[in-house]
């Protein structure tokens, strides 16, 4: 898989995406992730992507030029099955979106600044916007990070255990249930014994049971779904 990541601060993505998960599975050439600045497809002397908003609004707009330019010119490499806007009045990004959007070969994921990008980009060359919550954010980079960061987790290989990622949270619209390691004992505090037991059935029955507690409990919503 192949992601490209456009961006006007580049800084902003570089430690995240060169540590843990994210790094391994590139170093195996399992996810190739790579981030432009979008300055560099700007024509202006001072490379600036923003100017005005037509109408006299306040704030400034990302230019439809620069972005254009930087998609054309990826799009004449390779092809891509999805070019991404991370925008706060996009599609809820969740657990199955994730999971789809793992099988994909090639994305674009354009972060949006200031007060937004020039209209016409959504209209005429963005397929997909995505937002990760009810709520504004500075730019788009912390957005396309946690996009990213679920989707290559799940990618084969991703990560040593691919049973840890089909067991959490969300994957089956449960929330995942408690999980204790070593002291069994700690300050008084005891592990739940059937964890002991060594009986695996039974201690699977008890998760599954523990899952659909706290999902009543904390997020019924995902029962509702």
């Amino acid at each position: 898989m192949r992601i490209d990541i456009l961006t006007v601060l580049p800084e902003m993505l570089e430690s995240p995406l060169s540590c843990s998960i994210l790094k391994r599975a590139q170093d195996k050439g399992l996810a190739q992730i790579v981030v432009h600045n979008l300055r560099d497809y700007s024509t202006n002397k001072h490379r600036k992507v923003d100017d005005y908003p037509f109408g006299g609004e306040a704030g400034m707009v990302m230019q439809i030029e620069p972005i254009d330019r930087a998609i054309t010119a990826l799009k004449q490499q390779r092809h891509y099955d999805e070019v991404i806007f991370t925008s706060p009045d996009g599609q809820r990004f969740d657990q199955p979106m994730a999971n789809a959007m793992s099988l994909l070969d090639n994305i674009i994921i354009l972060c949006g600044h200031y007060k937004g990008i020039d209209y016409r980009i959504r209209e005429h060359l963005i397929t997909k916007e995505i937002s990760i919550g009810d709520y504004v954010l500075t730019g788009g980079e912390l957005p396309a990070l946690a996009i990213t960061d679920a989707i290559v987790r799940l990618i084969p290989g991703a990560i040593g255990d691919e049973q840890s990622a089909l067991s959490d949270s969300f994957q089956d619209n449960l929330l995942a249930p408690p999980v204790y390691s070593r002291p069994a004992v700690y300050n008084g505090w005891e592990v739940p014994p059937i964890l002991l037991s060594g009986h695996e059935a039974k201690i699977s029955e008890w998760r599954h049971e523990q899952a659909l507690e706290r999902t009543r409990r904390l997020r019924p919503d995902l029962l509702e779904e």
